[in-house]
Order: structure tokens, then sequence, then C-alpha cells
């Protein structure tokens, strides 16, 4: 099920909420953890039912691990490691299975000659995450940071369904803990308020400007799959629509999962803060997908040395972290290329701030010139892994990149001109701007983002006087912003515009971009 749906928001939502808060409400806590654990299953399984056997069978596994780790951490911690071992590998093989089967056997087969087939290995939904949040959460067992004893509580943790399908990946300690307050079974006028103003947002920016912009995606990466030649004007408009679609939609995605959870009373943890406002790439990864970050960082990197072991070390672990981000991402050589750029991205950042500590210089970006500079080459290199990382195949990347450094001309195409006729006609777009050519839509169209990417305030800014996330540090620079949310008639009207708007675009549903992973 699709948080941007009819079904989601008009029947599977209120019914949700209205029954949940009835029975907590009543003292039936239980009854009520028991209600939302049913729900997002059902949830889940609206994708594709034969799967929930799947997850809780994983569930189950990792409930029983996680208890035995608990058990002997303090009494047997060698049995303890050994056995966080076999569960971390147990549900890595779980993933690689349905993840990278087809992935390594058509490799294997271009490499060999070989002939071997198998039929295609679907990918369950969110495999990826709730993989990734179960492996924290027995490695948290194992150091003794956190123990569930309730199996219910457990599953609720994991089916959470606001972050179930694409994040945030959750600490056990930062969800459960929320769950045992009383005042979470209550409705609450202001967490209503505040978490349907988030949901609206992240609707607007999925619906509206994320799937508004794939229209000046798919044409160019398409023509790019069939060799086509692509042109300076093609390559950088198409990179550009697709680096402002993810963000949007990610961005979108995470407002919604953050508004959702506030709905029940429940702050997920920040997962998205401006990234394309980065100075630096490890600027850049402190704000993109934070959580995961988080997870990259605590449980792989820590684990393999960091920067314990000198610099040769910490490149070495810091590209292998990146390789298998890439790789989580996706089974394909396009997202290892784009965690290896990444990788090497980190290594030139850290290496020039030794190089800057070496000569003693001043490492802060104080005035606005030096700032704007390191934010447009930060970007620019992002947008050079978006290529890879959108693109079908290796060639084709390399042929978009090619025409974004004028290889192939530098007018826009004509073919481009006309599937975007062609796609605008039936897109929300036209509704706005129905009186302009698409090279005119193009312009229109791309240029507000910019202003929306760096000049506004993002959801957690504009909310910030109430709390939008766990432990965010957003209230710190929120003062500099003049738009900021409050309960009034004004932001009530705002808010509804922004929802009707969403609403009114939801008759094409597409899922988000980040379910594919």
């Amino acid at each position: 099920m699709l948080f941007n749906s009819y079904i989601f928001l008009f029947s599977f939502l209120p019914i949700t909420l209205f029954i949940f808060f009835h029975i907590g409400s009543q003292g039936h806590h239980r009854v009520a953890i028991s209600w939302l654990v049913g729900t997002s299953l059902f949830f889940y399984g609206w994708w594709n039912p034969a799967y929930l056997g799947l997850m809780l069978g994983s569930i189950l596994f990792n409930y029983v691990f996680g208890t035995i780790l608990s058990n002997l951490q303090t009494s047997y911690p060698i049995k303890s490691k050994t056995f966080l071992y076999i569960g971390i590998s147990i549900n890595l093989v779980l993933l690689g299975y349905y993840k990278y089967t087809n992935f390594f056997i058509e490799n294997f087969n271009a490499l060999t000659g070989s002939l071997i087939q198998i039929e295609t290995i679907l990918l369950p939904l969110a495999i990826s995450f709730f993989t990734f949040q179960q492996i924290a959460y027995l490695v948290d067992a194992h150091q003794g940071k956190t123990r569930e004893y309730n199996f219910l509580h457990y599953c609720l943790f994991v089916t959470f369904f606001p972050q179930l399908i694409a994040g945030p990946i959750v600490h056990h300690k930062e969800m459960l803990s929320q769950f045992s307050k009383n005042s979470i079974y209550h409705f609450c006028h202001t967490n209503f308020s505040v978490g349907l103003t988030i949901l609206f947002i992240g609707l607007f920016k999925k619906v509206v400007i994320a799937d508004g912009i794939s229209i000046y995606v798919s044409p160019v990466f398409d023509a790019a799959a069939t060799g086509h030649p692509i042109s300076f004007t093609d390559g950088w408009a198409a990179s550009l629509a697709y680096s402002f679609q993810l963000y949007f939609d990610f961005s979108g995605y995470s407002d919604m999962a953050i508004g959702i959870a506030r709905l029940f009373g429940i702050l997920l943890p920040l997962n998205f803060n401006s990234p394309y406002k980065s100075v630096n790439i490890i600027d850049f990864w402190r704000r993109w997908h934070i959580t995961l970050s988080r997870f990259l960082r605590d449980y792989l990197y820590f684990p393999l040395g960091g920067n314990r072991y000198g610099a040769l070390r910490r490149y070495t672990n810091l590209f292998l972290v990146m390789i298998i981000g890439g790789m989580w991402h996706g089974a394909g050589w396009t997202f290892i290329i784009w965690g290896a750029l990444h990788g090497c991205y980190l290594i030139i950042n850290h290496f020039w701030h030794f190089l800057q500590r070496y000569a003693d210089l001043d490492t802060n970006i104080h005035n606005s010139w030096t700032r704007g500079v390191s934010i447009l080459i930060t970007f620019t290199a992002v947008i050079v892994s978006w290529v890879f990382f959108r693109a079908t195949d290796f060639t084709s990347a390399i042929t978009i990149l090619k025409g974004m450094i004028g290889l192939n001309g530098y007018q826009l195409s004509p073919f481009y001109l006309e599937k975007l006729n062609l796609l605008v006609k039936d897109s929300l777009l036209h509704l706005f701007y129905w009186e302009l050519t698409p090279a005119q839509l193009l312009i229109t169209t791309l240029g507000p983002i910019f202003f929306i990417i760096w000049g506004a305030p993002n959801t957690q800014q504009i909310m910030s006087d109430y709390k939008p996330t766990l432990d965010d540090d957003t209230n710190s620079i929120a003062d500099q912003f003049l738009i900021k949310w409050k309960p009034s008639a004004f932001w009530a009207c705002i808010t509804a515009i922004i929802g009707l708007l969403a609403i009114l675009g939801l008759g094409g549903v597409t899922e988000f971009l980040y379910f594919q992973f």
C-alpha cells in the first residue's frame, strides 16, 4: 500500500488511527499495540501477501536470537559473539538470496560462458530496511544496549508501518520507549495538527514536485539506453531533473513517514536534512539518508577500524563502506560504481581536510562566496554520481556524461522536445503551464526548484517549534527563517491548500523511488 494513494489516505490511515486511540484511551494498551501490529502487517501484505511469511519468519528468528544474545552477553560473552555472527550471517544470506542471486548468476554466466538459468527472484518489499534494522538490534543486544522480553513489542518495532517500507532505520530503544508512555494512547490535537501538516507537505513534494519533474527524466535516459547520442542540454536537463526528482521523492517520503508517525504521537529520527545545501561530501552524508549513514558508520565503518589505524586504513574503510552502501541500494554495477564514486569523493574530502590542517589553514567556510562555490562543487559531484544511480547500465551512463560535457552538441534535441510534448499533455504540470512550449516549461519548472532547495526552509525548520523529529538539531538553525508553523487559521488554510493540490494529483499513483531498494 502506498502513502500516496486514496485507499491509504481515506481508508486505512483514518480507520487505524480511530481504532488505535479508541482502544488505547480505555487503557487496553496491549490490545492497541496488537491492533497496530496487525494493521502494519496488513499494510505490508497489501503489496504481496506471499511475503508476509518471510517477514514474520525474519521477525521470529531475530527475536529469538536477540533474546539469546541478551542472556549470553553478561555470562558468556564469547558464546554471545558466536551467536551474533551466526545471526548476522543468516540475515545477510537471506538478503543476498533475494537481492543478489540473479545479479551474481548473470555475471557468472557472462564471465564463464555458462548458461545457468533460474526463475527471476522478486525482491520482497522493504527487505533491505527491515534486515538492517534487525541486524542493528542484534548488535545492540550483544553489546547490552537493549533487550526485548515481549514478542509483541518486538513485532511493533519491526513492522510499524510509517517507517516499515523505506525507513528511517530506527533503533529499538528509540521506538519502544515511546510506546511505553501512557500519553501515546490518547488522541492529541497538537500531534494531529503537526502530523497532518508534515504529511501534506510530504505528499505535495511527492505528487506535485517529484512526479511532475519525472517527465523530463525518462526520455533522455531511455534514449541513452538505446544508444541515441545525448546533447549537452538534454543531458544536463535530465540529470538535474532526476537529481531534483529523487530529492523531492525521498524528502516527501521522509516527511510523510514522520507526519504519519506523529499522528500516533511517535517521533521518528530525522532522515533527510536539505542535503543539496551541503558544503562537501562529508556534510552530504550527514544530511542524505541520515539513518542509513548512521547504520553504516556504527555497524560497519567503526567495526572495520574506522580511523583508528592510520590514514590508509581509514581511506580503505571509507571506500569499502561506500561500495557496500552502493550494493545495498541495488544489485547492479551502476550502483557499485555510484558507491565507489562516493567512496572516492569522501577520500578526497578527508585528504583535503588533512592538507588544510597540515598547512594550518582555516577550514571553516565563513563568507557566502566560498560557501556557494563549495555547495556548487559538491552538488555537481553528486549529479555525476546520480547519472550512474539512474542509468540502466554503464554504457548508458557514459553516453549521458559524454553529452553533459558537450561531445554531442548543445541544443535541446528534437526527439526530447517531441517526447516532452506528449508527456506534458498527460502530466499534472499541464494544468499550471498549459500555454508554454516544452522548452519554456522545462525552464519555468526547474527554475523555482532551485529556490525551494537552496533558498527556502525545509520542513523540519518550518515545524521546529513543535519538535518534528527525534533528537534533531534543526532548532539551532531555525531562527534565521521567518516562516515557522503555528496552530492558526492562516496555517490551517495553507495546509489545506497544499493537501488539496496534492490530493488532486493522485490520479496516477506512482511508487516512491526508494521502494525498489
